[in-house]
């Protein structure tokens, strides 16, 4: 496994390695989750590169970048043992230069949920993956379902801006209590751990609202909302949003034939959770 620091060496080694080549972009701090996207890409792929960046644009002022997990030996040790061939970790001023000052801003896709909580957020998640994908040209790249706005966002740029990528999408890997996997998970006190289960369970109650006949994203909406208001840990919910799962435009109804997601975030005590389900 190589490990390379600059733009410029990452780029010639991915020009010439054995394709296909499977990219899987990380912030760190890697669990379970991150693993099953570079196991699958190991598989589907000749060469497997990962890139472990803490990426500081799409942290808000007051946001948790400076205190976000870091493990960067462990998360090596971990990809080697995965059989990863290249390992992207550049310093920020790699990636951001003195005078940066170019940047991918998305469309409607990116304007609800996420977008809306955190501005800002995703012109920084946009601007770093289009930086990976034109440093190392993969022919796919591996995201987590857990982040669905996310890749939405993704997909939608590297379709508009015909960067090449087969963007690949992998369920959520959750605790035995249906917990999603996330770095930040760490974040939790012992007390708010055995809160945190609500949020899956708040999805689960309005997917099965939904499998009942529900229609109506507002009913629809309302069960994940009774699930979530009896923890009494949770101190806001930021949303609980029905959208079309390929554009995240919200929905009043859902329609037979079109991939609908609910997502829900919540504040638990200094962490915030994200989440989601597609339906059907």
């Amino acid at each position: 496994m190589k490990v390379v620091e600059t733009c410029a060496e990452m780029a010639a080694l991915c020009r010439e390695v054995d394709r296909p080549l499977g990219l899987v972009p990380t912030m760190g701090a890697l669990h379970d989750g991150h693993l099953s996207l570079v196991q699958q890409a190991r598989a589907d792929n000749s060469t497997l590169a990962a890139s472990i960046f803490v990426n500081p644009t799409q942290f808000g002022p007051h946001e948790d970048f400076a205190r976000y997990p870091r493990s960067l030996e462990r998360d090596l040790e971990s990809l080697e043992a995965e059989g990863t061939d290249l390992v992207f970790v550049p310093p920020p001023h790699e990636v951001y230069p003195e005078g940066f000052d170019t940047w991918i801003e998305p469309g409607a896709v990116a304007e609800g949920m996420e977008g809306a909580a955190r501005p800002g957020h995703f012109r920084g998640v946009a601007t770093v993956v289009a930086k990976l994908f034109t440093i190392t040209r993969p022919d796919r790249a591996y995201f987590g379902q857990k982040d669905g706005q996310q890749v939405a966002v993704i997909r939608k740029m590297n379709e508009d801006l015909n960067l090449g990528a087969e963007v690949v999408t992998m369920p959520t890997i959750r605790e035995p209590d249906g917990l999603a996997l996330s770095s930040r998970n760490a974040y939790l006190s012992p007390e708010e751990r055995e809160a945190a289960p609500a949020v899956y369970r708040a999805l689960c109650a309005a997917e099965d609202v939904w499998r009942r006949g529900e229609r109506d994203a507002g009913r629809i909406q309302r069960a994940a909302h009774n699930i979530l208001g009896r923890e009494t840990l949770i101190g806001a919910v930021d949303y609980v949003g029905i959208v079309d799962a390929d554009t995240m435009r919200p929905l009043a109804t859902t329609h037979e034939g079109r991939p609908v997601m609910i997502a829900a975030a919540v504040q638990l005590g200094t962490v915030r959770l994200i989440d989601n389900v597609v339906l059907g």
